[in-house]
C-alpha cells in the first residue's frame, strides 16, 4: 500500500489595515513513498505568492455555520433503474394532443359480414379510456405523457 506524506510551511504576512494579504510559501517539500520503499520522490521549491486581489474591509470574525433543516423526501426509484413499458399495452393505447388516453373498440376483428355499416364505422373510431382505468394504463406505460386534468 502506498503512503504519501506532505510537509508545507507557510508564513502569512498582513498589512496593518487588512487591505491586501501577502502569502509567502517558504521551502515546501513533498515526499512520496513508492511501493518498493527504495525509491522516493523528493521535491522542494521556494515561491512567493502575493497580491491575491482580495480586500478585507473589517477584521475577520468567527462565523458560525447556519443550522441546516433536513426535510424528508421520498425516493421513488433506485438510481439507474428504468421502469419497463408493457409492450402489449403500448400497441393498444395512444395519447391525443390534449393528453387524453384513447383506445380502439372491441368487436371489429372478425365476423364482420353480420354487422351493418353503421356499427362497423362506430367500432373503428377511437374511444377515450375511462378515468377509473387511468391508473392501470399509466402503470403499464410509465413514460406516457398524460394530462390527468384533461376532460
Amino acid at each position: 500500500m502506498a503512503s504519501a506524506s506532505m510537509a508545507v510551511s507557510c508564513g502569512l504576512r498582513f498589512s496593518p489595515l487588512y487591505s491586501r494579504p501577502s502569502v509567502r510559501v517558504s521551502h515546501s517539500s513533498v515526499g512520496l513513498a513508492s511501493f518498493n520503499k527504495g525509491n522516493s520522490l523528493k521535491l522542494s521549491s521556494s515561491n512567493n505568492i502575493s497580491g491575491f486581489g482580495v480586500t478585507f474591509l473589517q477584521k475577520p470574525s468567527h462565523i458560525s455555520p447556519t443550522p441546516q433543516i433536513h426535510t424528508p423526501f421520498t425516493v421513488f426509484a433506485a438510481k439507474g433503474y428504468k421502469m419497463k413499458t408493457h409492450k402489449a399495452s403500448a400497441k393498444r393505447f395512444r395519447v391525443t394532443g390534449r393528453g387524453k388516453i384513447v383506445r380502439r373498440r372491441a368487436g371489429k376483428q372478425h365476423l364482420l359480414y353480420k354487422k351493418n355499416t353503421k356499427r362497423r364505422l362506430r367500432l373503428s373510431k377511437m374511444h377515450p379510456v375511462s378515468r377509473s382505468d387511468y391508473d392501470n394504463v399509466i402503470g403499464a406505460l410509465p413514460y406516457l405523457k398524460v394530462n390527468r386534468q384533461a376532460k
